[in-house]
């Protein structure tokens, strides 16, 4: 193809993303579209992106086959356009059918049935180019299961539904592709994407890592812990652990390395970070506010609960970075080579925490999430006219507009596909028979039950953005918790966790891979690192189902909650003394066995079990400083 083509090509998917962005801004002050023509062609403009921002053309260029390289490119361009025009005119069905609902009784035909599930193949199609394959799988299974689902055994068998009836509601109703997830992304979740963006595209985002750098140069960890400190702001707002571990990770990887750490660790401390992002408030990645709208429960409720395990995973990171640099016998860096800390970097400081004070107090008046989310953007494009860079680029706005259209279509895809299989469990009622099998286990073990859940959100959310994962694994698992007995916010904080965590972890740990090539290292060695820093977070989750005191919501108990904070911050040091071999000193197998299992037992949520234990662990820090003192004395 001609380069004005491609350039046309480029310039209309850069004009749709920058319309979808600031449509997103209207909404948040405006309230919304209708709900038929606004869901239908703002995912419409999505797909559009994701197909065109992402062609066959380009894509078969890097493909193994010899044959399918040599295909004619216009014959590539050719089938993405028809692409674009099928699911248009599903689209265009999709009004025409709900227009016609309101106004008569309606009987479909199969020109309309076969319309949605080519559209439906298209999203299928769109979601693959962006997220691979393993979430398109899920959901094609999904449509294969309705068709025929009553020749399955057991609690995976139904009364059997035709094309029709699927299509019915996958497509043309409110409980598919348009449901409930897809108006609480447009209304809340958009506004909050082209927030992040606008912050990291007018320099925030660079002062931030700059300060981040300047406070933490007296420990050991040095740019590991800016690193750490960096990656949970920015990665609160950002809602994309990808974007995160490549924003901030392209600047301190390197400087990790530099310091002494292995490539894969460097790798895997940004992953983990980048990760850990998402669970702090107060935007934690979007999510809170979509928390917020299932659960009932108020914003500042969901950042009140989030704020103490939020600061227990990040304490770990910490823990677990500095030990690492003893081990590894990484000192601070010298006063002389630390950045200072100017009044101008204070200054640019400014440009991510106004906005973000500006979040939080617009929300603690009473007002709405999106309306937070736009003055937020008012403050930081007003901050950003202070940087001399973007005063000097006022393009800066365009490509911000840009960039963050791209990101919301992402997301709209994303939770379109999983509008996809909330069709198929609200049609065949999966969910609820997953929950009850599920719910079986808890005769036996709470832990099985939770276990089982924790694989499962694992499962479903690898692969996927934050938000999308949380939908997805809150919609199929959420009936399972709430048949153990847990509290509803632990129920959804549990699930959250774990579709977060799932960025880490192998085999897809899309987080590591991303942060592997700007380290240098193997993205599966960079994967298990990554999983080893963060290896509290997995552990919190079933702390705050069995104390849901640790929330500091609900039914809070101080004694409780002092109990279980303590031996977790314990427990916290004693694993990762364990798993890292280092304590002043290097472990011996024996030692770090013992570490394991006090740690381990500081963790059940028996009271006088972990008195005893708290007393052990005690006991053996004191022997190994006096172990300590004694060799530096000798």
């Amino acid at each position: 193809m001609s380069i004005s083509f491609k350039s046309l090509v480029s310039w209309s998917v850069a004009l749709v993303a920058a319309v979808l962005a600031l449509q997103a801004i209207y909404v948040a002050i405006s309230g919304g579209w209708d709900i038929t023509y606004g869901r239908s062609w703002i995912l419409c403009g999505a797909v559009v992106i994701a197909l065109l921002g992402n062609p066959l053309a380009e894509r078969v260029q890097n493909s193994r086959s010899s044959i399918i390289r040599n295909l004619p490119v216009w014959l590539l361009w050719g089938i993405d356009l028809i692409l674009i025009a099928v699911f248009v005119y599903g689209t265009m069905k999709f009004i025409e059918i709900q227009i016609l609902i309101e106004e008569t009784i309606f009987e479909y035909d199969m020109k309309d049935i076969w319309a949605a599930f080519a559209a439906v193949v298209v999203l299928l199609e769109a979601t693959r180019r962006l997220f691979g394959l393993p979430i398109v799988i899920i959901a094609s299974l999904g449509i294969i299961y309705c068709l025929y689902g009553e020749y399955l055994p057991g609690f995976l068998t139904h009364s059997g539904f035709s094309l029709n009836r699927s299509m019915q509601t996958i497509w043309y109703s409110f409980q598919g592709v348009y449901g409930l997830p897809m108006g609480v992304v447009l209304q809340v979740v958009l506004i909050f994407v082209v927030f992040g963006v606008i912050l990291e595209s007018t320099g925030a985002s660079d002062a931030l890592i700059s300060a981040s750098v300047a406070l933490t140069g007296k420990t050991r960890g040095g740019p590991a812990h800016s690193a750490v400190v960096a990656s949970a702001v920015f990665g609160s707002m950002s809602g994309s652990v990808t974007a995160n571990v490549v924003g901030t990770g392209s600047f301190t990887i390197p400087m990790i390395k530099r310091r002494g750490f292995s490539p894969a660790m460097a790798g895997g401390i940004e992953a983990a970070a980048s990760t850990g992002g998402q669970i702090v408030p107060p935007v934690m990645g979007a999510a809170a506010f979509l928390m917020s709208d299932l659960t009932g429960l108020a914003y500042t409720t969901i950042c009140i609960a989030a704020l103490i395990p939020a600061l227990f995973y990040y304490g770990s990171l910490f823990a677990s970075i500095s030990i690492q640099a003893g081990a590894d016998g990484i000192e601070p860096i010298p006063e002389s080579e630390r950045p200072p800390l100017n009044r101008k970097d204070l200054l640019a400081c400014l440009m991510f925490i106004i906005p973000i004070g500006i979040i939080v107090f617009v929300l603690v008046m009473g007002r709405s999430p999106a309306l937070a989310g736009f003055w937020a953007i008012v403050a930081a494009v007003i901050l950003g006219v202070f940087n001399k860079r973007n005063r000097e680029n006022p393009w800066v706005v365009w490509e911000a507009l840009k960039k963050a259209g791209r990101s919301c279509a992402w997301i709209l895809v994303a939770v379109g596909c999983i509008g996809v299989i909330l069709g198929v469990l609200n049609l065949t009622g999966l969910g609820i028979s997953f929950a009850s099998v599920v719910a079986e286990f808890s005769e036996f073990s709470l832990l099985a039950a939770l276990l089982t859940t924790a694989l499962a959100a694992l499962v479903l959310g690898m692969g996927m953005p934050t938000l999308p994962a949380y939908l997805i694994i809150i919609l199929v698992l959420g009936p399972v918790m709430q048949k153990l007995g847990a509290e509803p916010l632990a129920t959804h904080m549990f699930v959250f966790y774990f579709g977060v965590l799932s960025a880490i972890t192998p085999p897809v740990a899309i987080g590591a891979f991303a942060a592997a090539p700007i380290a240098n290292a193997h993205p599966f060695s960079t994967a298990v690192v990554a999983v080893r820093l963060a290896l509290v977070g997995f552990i919190i989750p079933f702390i705050f189902v069995y104390e849901p005191s640790l929330l500091l919501v609900g039914d809070f108990e101080i004694l409780s909650f002092l109990r279980v904070a303590i031996c977790l911050a314990l427990a916290i040091w004693f694993i990762n003394t364990a798993l890292i071999g280092y304590e002043r000193r290097s472990l011996a197998i024996p030692e770090r066995t013992l570490r394991v299992v006090i740690g381990a037992g500081l963790l059940v949520q028996i009271p006088a079990f972990q008195v005893a234990f708290f007393v052990v662990g005690l006991m053996l820090l004191g022997f190994g400083v006096v172990l300590s003192r004694r060799r530096l004395t000798s």
